[in-house]
This record gives C-alpha cells, structure tokens and sequence, in this order.
C-alpha cells in the first residue's frame, strides 16, 4: 500500500473518530471536546501530506459518515418523542374513559335515587290521602293542612308554588278553553284516576296523583317548579 494510501486511511479514520467524538461530546463534556480538538490538530497534519484530489475524497467520506452519525441520532430522538406522544395520548385516553363512566355511574345513581324517593312518596300519598275525612266541600286552608300531611316538608313550598299557579288550591277549577282540571290542571282531567276514582270530588286524591307525577316526571317538586319557572308550564 502506498503511502498516500495509508494517510487516506488514517485521515478517514480519524475524521470518522472526529466525528463520532462530535455527537458523543455534548453528552460526554470537556473529556470528549479535548479529544476532538487532538483529533482535529491530527487530521490537519494528514491532510497537509496529502494531495488536493485525495483530501476531497477523504473529506467527503468524512462528511458521510457524520451525515450518518447524525441520522442515527435524529431517529432516536424521533423515536423517543413518538413514544411519549404515545404514552401521553394513552393517559388523556384512560382519563376521558374514566370521566365518562363516573359520569355515567352518577347518573343511574341519581335516577336510582328519583325512583326510590317516587315509590316511597307514592306509598306515603296512598296512605295518608285515604286518611282524611270525605267533605262535601273543603277550603283553601283544609286542602293546604292535607297537602303538608302528604308532601315532604322539604318539598312543600316548591309544590305550594306550582298549585297557587296553576288552580290558586282550587280542586274544581276548570280551565274554559282547554278543559284543565283540578289543583294541577290535569289535561285530560281523567288522569287523576290513577290516583282514585274519588278525584272529582276529593282533593287528597288530587294532592297524591300531581305529587306523584312531580315525582317521576321530575324527580322531585322542587324540580318540578325548577322547570315550570324556566317555561311557566310542567
């Protein structure tokens, strides 16, 4: 092998030295930059004894192998931030999916809750609205005394404000145009029969079946005003 050659080689594989030296250094400190700068003094010295053609060839595999130095370099950064990425789209994933199912949970909970609370205040209408004495007519005042023996205390008030709207406690109101009926406004009137067949003539009968329907329309009278105050009508 010539000498020019040998040099070639030796400045090829100290400038790939050079250059790998280059992408560890940043890692590696002020070691790895002190052996790049003795590399670099070295290539000077091998490139001075070589000609101009031979020097662009070794400089050119030089670059090359940087080149591909480099290009590992970036692919394993990519793939680094690809698999964050990753990891970070799984969590926002976990996290939504977790979000809707306890909303989901909250949510049969609450109906759950209604429909207790319906049953146990149609059980405690049933029984209380046939508690009280058959009049052949009743006032105000005796149709509110039965409406708070039936309606939870906590309910009472909200249920007080849809009936002073919708009948002023009147059990035989009758709305002209529409044919309403009752305390409720019931339409057809033949609803509170579901309640009893005294609801013509009994307001307690009345008072169990629009508790009722406040309840499992609603879930609650006070509910039930939360809407008729949004839309004046339930």
């Amino acid at each position: 092998m010539s000498r020019i050659s040998v040099r070639g080689l030796a400045v090829a594989s100290a400038t790939a030295v050079t250059a790998v030296g280059s992408v560890v250094g940043v890692a590696s400190g002020s070691t790895a930059q002190n052996n790049d700068a003795e590399a670099t003094a070295a290539d000077a010295t091998l490139l001075a004894d070589i000609p101009a053609g031979q020097q662009a060839q070794v400089q050119t595999a030089s670059l090359a192998q940087q080149a591909d130095a480099q290009a590992i370099a970036a692919d394993t950064s990519a793939k680094k931030d690809a698999e964050e990425a990753a990891r970070k789209a799984a969590a926002e994933t976990a996290f939504a999916k977790k979000a809707e199912a306890e909303k989901a949970a909250k949510a049969a909970a609450d109906a759950k809750k209604r429909e207790e609370a319906a049953k146990a205040a149609s059980r405690s209408a049933a029984r209380d609205s046939s508690s009280f004495p058959i009049q052949s007519s009743y006032t105000v005042a005796q149709i509110q005394a039965m409406a708070r023996q039936i309606v939870p205390s906590g309910q009472f008030q909200c249920f007080s404000n849809i009936v002073n709207h919708e009948s002023s406690w009147n059990y035989q109101a009758v709305n002209a145009s529409s044919g309403a009926y009752g305390l409720f406004q019931a339409l057809p009137a033949g609803k509170y029969a579901s309640a009893g067949a005294d609801w013509r003539t009994n307001p307690a009968t009345q008072i169990k079946w629009g508790l009722n329907y406040m309840n499992s329309r609603y879930g609650s009278p006070c509910d039930a005003w939360s809407f008729w105050s949004a839309n004046h009508w339930y």
